[in-house]
């Protein structure tokens, strides 16, 4: 059973790894994040309030019953940053991140997506596990959402925030999955042309109630379909590579250090790569760069699922921190 930690005490944790001073990244992350709150009862909710109050401007303590109670907690997060903030820093929304690890499609609510809009500390980037676009399917799965709500949040996601990179993962040869569910799934990924996708084969697993459906997969259909939906994304990459080169693209990313591969080379990322699961930003030349500082970069070329740019201010003219 999914247990929430109270607000305060996120908010202290949260506080702590700022006190350190290095921070420039944070990750909230949850087995479901969207799901924050929902299993406290009336009573407890009602002694947190106080906790749970943010007022910056008097507009966010509107309507409160209409905010998630994630909405809440990022509000009381960001709220203790402004409230530890020494008059004489510069503003934070160029050198820090507040990255959301897990979101059901179902779970991004409107009041989150204001959120996001109005304060730039929140990553423009979201992990969606969608799983498959085929309603068949996701019925099969005992999914929350339909293949409608998945795209209709994709949709709203990006004419609010325009430059959100948008994460899924999605899954091939689920029983009972045929190729008319394959080529919707294939034709979803071509046409919503989403930034990550990581793609997994279905593992028959004894325990699980997925083993007594009927229609299981051939393995070797399975691998079939797992690369050609991969062959898919890379073609929808490879386009948006191929767009940021010729647009000049700038980003701003952060020094992560030398390539695990190719210690002579300095990588980065941008706020819509996720450490250790998405691409990288890899540097030309040897510029006079720090790990853990922000940078401007102009994209220059690709390397795979790599960005390879330059970097427009070194040292001497650092994004402030």
């Amino acid at each position: 059973r999914l247990q929430s930690k109270p607000v305060q005490q996120v908010v202290e944790e949260f506080q702590a790894i700022l006190q350190h001073g290095t921070a420039k990244e944070v990750i909230l992350i949850a087995q479901d994040l969207g799901d924050y709150g929902k299993d406290w009862n009336s009573r407890r909710l009602d002694s947190m309030k106080h906790s749970m109050e943010v007022n910056t401007s008097g507009d966010l303590a509107t309507n409160r019953s209409k905010k998630s109670h994630l909405t809440r907690l990022l509000e009381a997060m960001l709220e203790s940053m402004n409230d530890n903030k020494n008059d004489d820093e510069n503003e934070c929304d160029d050198r820090f991140w507040l990255r959301l690890l897990y979101l059901y499609p179902d779970e991004i609510t409107p009041d989150l997506i204001d959120l996001m809009e109005r304060d730039s500390r929140i990553a423009r980037y979201v992990d969606l596990p969608i799983q498959h676009s085929h309603n068949d399917i996701l019925k099969a799965m005992r999914r929350k959402t339909t293949s409608e709500q998945i795209q209709d949040t994709i949709q709203r996601l990006r004419e609010r925030l325009p430059d959100i990179c948008i994460r899924t993962s999605l899954m091939v040869g689920f029983p009972g999955e045929s190729e008319e569910h394959f080529q919707h799934l294939l034709d979803f990924v071509c046409e919503q042309k989403l930034d990550h996708i990581g793609v997994f084969m279905y593992s028959n697993e004894e325990m699980a109630y997925s083993s007594k459906l009927d229609n299981h997969v051939p393995e070797h259909v399975k691998q079939d379909r797992y690369h050609r939906l991969m062959e898919a994304q890379w073609q929808v990459v490879k386009e948006k590579h191929q767009r940021w080169v010729e647009e000049q693209k700038r980003l701003v990313i952060v020094i992560e250090g030398l390539h695990e591969s190719n210690p002579t080379r300095i990588v980065g990322r941008h706020a819509g790569q996720c450490p250790d699961i998405d691409g990288q930003v890899l540097l030309e030349g040897q510029p006079r760069v720090f790990a853990g500082e922000r940078y401007w970069v102009e994209v220059t070329g690709f390397d795979g699922y790599d960005l390879i740019a330059r970097v427009l201010q070194e040292e001497e003219e650092k994004i402030n921190g």
